[in-house]
């Protein structure tokens, strides 16, 4: 009896277990499916917007009915091909690839230069500077936006000055200036390095401290300097971390709005989120149908360098998140 009734707990045991099993990952699966349904509900609304042809954002159906199907990429064909006259699109786009570009590749240059200084040396200043870098990300870039555009305003000036203040400099051309004022990419390009240095040097910090000091020990003993230890053996290491910087950086100034809004004044000098902004404006009449199209063909350059670097990604957060 008392045997029996041992099979009979252990069975019994088992069936709750598995019953629990069954509840956790129908709860599991549940709340997977309601996220993955929140994600794609701004997809599907934009997706849906793009190929109504009406340019609204109100649809009765998800596909929109029309006689011919190639009227769905109605919005995408005006968009890129027949009214480019009016609004330069592709411009645009390579507009905010070439200041996307710029800006990453010079702010990651010189944020790990940078980062690198503050984990291997120790020199007079050393935390109070990595305090004031810290502290001044607390303060929203909106404080900044007034006397950026003052001094970028000014930068604009400077190849008329120069030559009237000091006429003995009067045979350079200081036209060259231009590129670094108000309307021009040099200009933003700028201000967008000042603002990815900030949070970065930390991140790329961290993980610098991760990297043994023993491999810069070695290296100098066998009579390397510091750039040739830095270039040759310390830069190689620290690839994942580079392609965290690279990419957050690079979707933060391909996709920043603000700040390019009040730089850049001329139609061909716009990045693409400012062009983008102005389809739902009196200046387009509100066509939200051309704006969805667009906002689709924006994230694609997005998507493509997240997926090129998604490996080293998720490398360079897990080991740089430790020290040791």
């Amino acid at each position: 009896m008392s045997s029996g009734g041992t099979g009979d707990r252990q069975r019994s045991v088992m069936v709750m277990s598995q019953r629990d099993k069954v509840v956790s990952l129908t709860f599991r699966m549940t709340i997977i499916i309601i996220a993955i349904l929140f994600a794609l509900f701004p997809v599907v609304f934009v997706v849906a917007s793009a190929i109504n042809p009406a340019g609204t954002l109100s649809t009765r159906t998800l596909i929109p009915r029309v006689d011919n199907p190639a009227e769905l990429l109605t919005n995408f064909r005006a968009l890129m091909i027949d009214q480019l006259r009016i609004y330069p699109f592709w411009n645009w786009i390579a507009n905010s690839f070439v200041i996307a570009s710029v800006s990453t590749i010079l702010g990651v240059m010189i944020t790990a230069l940078s980062a690198y200084s503050f984990s291997r040396f120790r020199f007079k200043g050393r935390r109070s500077l990595l305090l004031g870098i810290l502290l001044i990300q607390v303060f929203p870039n909106l404080l900044a936006m007034v006397s950026l555009f003052l001094i970028l305003s000014q930068v604009s000036r400077l190849s008329v000055v120069i030559p009237q203040a000091m006429p003995f400099l009067a045979f350079i051309d200081w036209s060259w200036l231009n590129f670094f004022g108000l309307n021009s990419a040099g200009g933003l390009i700028l201000v967008y390095l000042g603002g990815v240095m900030g949070i970065n040097t930390w991140l790329m910090k961290g993980f610098f401290d991760s990297v043994p000091r023993d491999i810069d020990e070695s290296a100098m003993v066998d009579g390397a300097t510091h750039a040739q230890t830095y270039w040759l053996l310390i830069f190689p290491l620290i690839r994942p971390i580079l392609a965290v910087v690279a990419v957050l950086s690079f979707i933060g100034t391909f996709n920043e709005f603000v700040l390019a809004r009040i730089m850049l004044r001329s139609r061909e000098n716009w990045t693409l989120m400012v062009g983008l902004f102005n389809f739902i404006t009196s200046d387009f009449n509100r066509d939200w149908g051309k704006f969805a199209a667009g906002a689709l063909v924006s994230a694609i350059p997005v998507v493509a360098v997240y997926l090129a670097l998604q490996d080293q990604i998720v490398g360079g957060l897990t080991q740089g998140a430790v020290k040791g």
